[in-house]
């Protein structure tokens, strides 16, 4: 794998090797994206093959521009072009009618496409030369802790993939908000940086997820996973769970109980999102047996972070 960096040389690199039909990781302002040229079927099946990603899963398009909406999709509705104009480039996906000539791999067999526009300058400078959109899921095993450091990528799919551009941490930390604009109530199929909230000046949420919605990203029960057991507790729990093992705890407090290891999260929403991967990452390479993390406030703002725990712990 090689192993590149955001100059202009290298991203050159990056633009030919994407080109030829080969696989990149880039750093996005979400998570690293595993990028494939989202036109070539080679490519989009080789994401499947590196990542072990069921062929049902759909992938994310990523567009240089919400110009390139029509190409992709069979109808924009205004709402679309309102939330683009508000959140693009941004953490933010649409889910729309597909157009007949997007691939099947992409859309999963689905009838729908999801689209977004990058805020991240290096994915942004990548499609403007590249001249193509590009289909980029995180850059990992399927099912396991996204990253949001090169070091994540090598780690998990060094000689799987072509290269990796390294540019840093990642601002957000976590998966862009999917929003469903593909029928009549448009409603939220993972939640993300923008928030319901966010959206709400812009469009009316349905509160609930229809049964028929489409397959999307990140939706599955688990998903996001370290593989040391990981389970989410109460803040408030006062006794020592898994007594003689060596546990690793994340919270945003140091318990009165003993553990092995200890991961102080940030107080907000946007720092413990920053914060979230990298400290699951570093604590499944820890010589912890068991993972727990203290849950953060049952706030609407913390909904995006409740999401990602659900998905990737069990409750004790």
């Amino acid at each position: 794998m090689l192993q590149l960096t955001s100059s202009p040389r290298d991203l050159s690199t990056a633009v030919n090797l994407l080109g030829a039909g080969e696989l990149v990781a880039l750093p996005f302002e979400t998570v690293y994206g595993l990028a494939g040229d989202a036109t070539n079927p080679d490519a989009l099946r080789a994401i499947f093959r590196a990542k072990g990603r069921p062929a049902d899963h759909p992938l994310i398009v990523h567009l240089a521009s919400a110009e390139q909406l029509p190409d992709w999709a069979a109808a924009v509705p205004e709402a679309a072009w309102r939330l683009a104009s508000a959140f693009w480039p941004g953490p933010l996906t649409l889910v729309l009618p597909a157009a007949r000539t997007v691939s099947p791999l992409v859309t999963g067999g689905q009838t729908t496409v999801a689209l977004r526009v990058p805020a991240h300058p290096v994915p942004q400078a990548v499609l403007l030369q590249l001249g193509r959109a590009l289909a980029a899921p995180s850059a990992n095993p399927f099912g396991q802790i996204s990253p949001t450091t090169a070091a994540h990528v090598r780690s998990h799919l060094a000689g799987k993939i072509a290269a990796v551009v390294d540019g840093g941490p990642c601002a957000v930390g976590i998966e862009s908000t999917i929003v469903d604009l593909s029928s009549e109530h448009p409603s939220i199929l993972r939640p993300g940086a923008i928030t319901a909230e966010m959206l709400a000046a812009y469009l009316s949420l349905s509160d609930t997820v229809a049964a028929a919605a489409p397959r999307v990203p990140g939706a599955l029960a688990s998903h996001y996973a370290p593989r040391t057991p990981c389970y989410r507790i109460a803040a408030e729990l006062t006794e020592a769970p898994f007594l003689g093992q060596r546990i690793g705890l994340l919270a945003l407090r140091r318990p009165d109980w003993p553990v092995a290891k200890f991961w102080p999260m940030p107080t907000q929403p946007e720092g413990y999102a920053r914060a979230l991967y990298a400290a699951l990452h570093e604590a499944d390479a820890s010589s912890c047996e068991i993972l727990l993390i203290a849950l953060p406030p049952d706030e609407p703002a913390w909904a995006a972070i409740h999401d990602r725990l659900r998905r990737a712990t069990r409750f004790l």
